[in-house]
């Protein structure tokens, strides 16, 4: 077994880019999966990629947001290139996490106590993920209509109030894989929602984990992104006493730049593998095909633009600029990620439409990112909000 608690941000890039070479010769089955392998991940264990969001004091290679976030992105974005499912499953992990890692607050004796206990499991191996999404909900997750009801005499398996949760649930990304997931309830006998872990080892199909929908998206296909109906599931809660909101806003910049590093790096694999398919055979391009090319070309280079604006915001350390410009970033290569494809399908013709071209796949995967939390319409709306604000820094004198 590697010893991965000594490597640096930088050795665990470079293992988990070695890891995605060596996937990449294995698209067509990887491509056609529907289920995710769990030896994938013991494989990215062993690059040493879940300690990227666990603190450096606790034998990671965190430190901040504004210092780490980026090389959480190079690591992701490197792997999508290799396996696009199971580099968003591995995107939930940081994700999830982030919400202790964005808010360190050592006034709260009780917050420092689960803290140190959620990023003490991630470095024993515990893979963490997300099934906060209900039907509905418009992909709010405050809108939840599950409830939590307290539990005292259940074993936390964590640090913090035991409660049992009970609702439906939808995309539930890594289920059967991730150890811990977190999702949103409201306590019986309380107005407003609050974060909750649940103890998901034991996968779904358990007696407090009924699978409702097995994942079976044309994106993203091997995620098992299943839909579940929690019943009194062992569940601990956040704590904090601070709003929920405030929790959630600072775990978003990060959040968002590790789901366009996933989109970006499918781009980048499909940008890079068109170019070589066109290079032989650039003298016989129509000029409808050069043109399709070159802005698809361009397309690409923005995303890549919007991403760095996003990361350069981030590690600016000022919230007030990183949390717009990182969902502008996430909403922009949506758009432009989604167009490349459909360009590159035009130049490359209609064999890209069968399943044994991975452009197909991957036009499917980076469909994903508009999706993904906040989706479409409840980004827009955030956006809006800041959107007649000059941004932060703007000198008009």
């Amino acid at each position: 077994r590697v010893d991965t608690m000594s490597w640096t941000a930088k050795d665990i890039c470079s293992a988990v880019a070695d890891l995605a070479d060596d996937w990449r010769a294995q698209r067509t089955d990887r491509q056609l999966r529907r289920h995710l392998d769990p030896a994938d991940f013991a494989a990215l264990r062993a690059c040493g990629l879940p300690l990227m969001a666990v603190p450096v004091g606790l034998g990671g290679t965190w430190v901040d947001v504004a210092t780490s976030t980026r090389r959480v992105a190079q690591a992701l974005r490197a792997l999508a290139g290799g396996d696009p499912s199971v580099a968003l499953v591995s995107a939930m992990h940081p994700a999830v996490l982030a919400y202790w890692l964005a808010s360190p607050d050592p006034t709260e004796p009780v917050w420092q106590a689960q803290r140190s206990a959620v990023f003490a499991a991630a470095a024993e191996g515990r893979q963490w993920g997300t099934i906060t999404s209900e039907p509905g909900s418009g992909g709010d997750i405050a809108k939840t209509k599950a409830v939590a009801i307290p539990d005292p005499d259940l074993f936390p398996f964590l640090e913090g109030a035991p409660h049992r949760v009970s609702g439906a649930k939808h995309f539930g990304s890594g289920s059967g894989i991730a150890d811990r997931m977190m999702t949103t309830a409201v306590v019986e006998g309380e107005d407003k929602p609050t974060i909750f872990v649940l103890d998901t080892s034991a996968g779904p199909g358990t007696v407090h984990y009924e699978m409702v929908g097995e994942w079976d998206g044309m994106g993203m296909r091997a995620t098992q992104s299943h839909a579940l109906h929690l019943r009194d599931a062992p569940a601990v809660r956040l704590a904090t006493t601070r709003p929920l909101e405030e929790i959630t806003g600072a775990a978003m910049p990060p959040v968002e730049s590790w789901f366009v590093a996933v989109v970006l790096g499918v781009l980048d694999e499909a940008v890079a593998t068109a170019r070589a398919q066109l290079r032989d055979r650039a003298d016989t391009l129509r000029p409808y095909e050069q043109v399709e090319w070159t802005t698809a070309e361009q397309h690409h280079w923005l995303a890549v633009q919007a991403h760095e604006g996003a990361l350069r915001a981030i590690e600016s350390g000022d919230p007030a600029a990183a949390a717009p410009a990182a969902l502008r970033a996430k909403q922009s290569v949506a758009e432009l990620a989604e167009a490349t494809l459909v360009r590159l399908s035009r130049v490359l013709g209609g064999g890209t439409f069968s399943q044994r071209s991975p452009f197909s796949h991957w036009l499917e995967d980076v469909r994903a990112l508009g999706f993904l939390r906040p989706p479409w319409a409840l980004a827009h709306d955030l956006l809006f909000l800041t959107s007649l604000e000059d941004p932060p820094g703007l000198d008009r004198t």
